[in-house]
């Protein structure tokens, strides 16, 4: 594994960990009557790389599955970051 692999690897880990804690702070936050996280925060989180994180935060924490743009934003996210993992690996880039 190249360094930019790993630095990669590491990047997306560390991302959809963070997503998924930040989905469950929200929904804490929700269910306390505490400050909520923006829902553009959530989605933005979810576009640089956390959208995995995001399905599982929403799956685990039952958390804005009644929001459309959240049930067919995430999944779409989710699809763009494979297809863009897909051309870097058909293109040898990682």
């Amino acid at each position: 594994m190249t360094l930019f692999q790993k630095i990669l690897l590491i990047y997306f880990v560390v991302t959809n960990v963070v997503t998924f804690l930040t989905f469950g702070i929200d929904k804490w936050n929700a269910k306390h009557s505490r400050r909520r996280i923006r829902e553009t925060a959530l989605l933005l989180l979810a576009v640089l790389g956390g959208s995995i994180g995001a399905w599982l935060g929403m799956k685990a924490w039952h958390h804005k599955t009644k929001h459309k743009k959240f049930q067919l934003g995430i999944p779409i996210i989710f699809v763009f970051h494979l297809t863009i993992i897909a051309f870097l690996i058909i293109k040898g880039l990682i």
